[in-house]
């Protein structure tokens, strides 16, 4: 499994620490589709030069090639790390493919729905989720 080498070259990132045990999940960006001289980004304003990171949509900087935001997220692959709660260290590559999944709220107990990834331990089939914050 490839670890990452700097921010720039991943959609997403995050090292997570609860009683799911301790996860460590990227997703690299892909090079372009149609040209492939490139990696998809979000878009850049041209006057600020700073990236519009609430955008709907990944472009191409060589060939200006757009695609949309779930559609591209869909095709990635993400490389985890983890170690569950009985001990057992793993790595794994999966879809990143969010799903609606159930989390107890630590400090109110009820329970929310929330959009995350879900997988189960190699060892010990326990079932480790990974939220999406917000």
């Amino acid at each position: 499994m490839r670890e990452p080498k700097s921010m720039s070259e991943l959609v997403y990132f995050t090292r997570r620490k609860d009683e799911f045990g301790l996860v460590k999940l990227w997703v690299f960006r892909e090079d372009c589709t149609k040209c492939g001289k490139a990696q998809m980004g979000k878009p850049v304003d041209p006057r600020t030069k700073k990236v519009k990171s609430r955008s709907k949509e990944y472009v191409c900087p060589e060939c200006n090639y757009i695609v949309e935001k779930e559609e591209y997220e869909d095709s990635l692959n993400a490389n985890i790390q983890y170690t569950c709660p009985e001990g057992h260290s793993h790595s794994k590559v999966m879809p990143f493919l969010r799903k609606k999944i159930t989390i107890k709220d630590p400090k109110t107990g009820k329970s929310k729905r929330k959009l995350g990834i879900i997988f189960n331990c190699e060892t010990c089939d326990f079932e480790i989720k990974v939220p999406k914050l917000k």
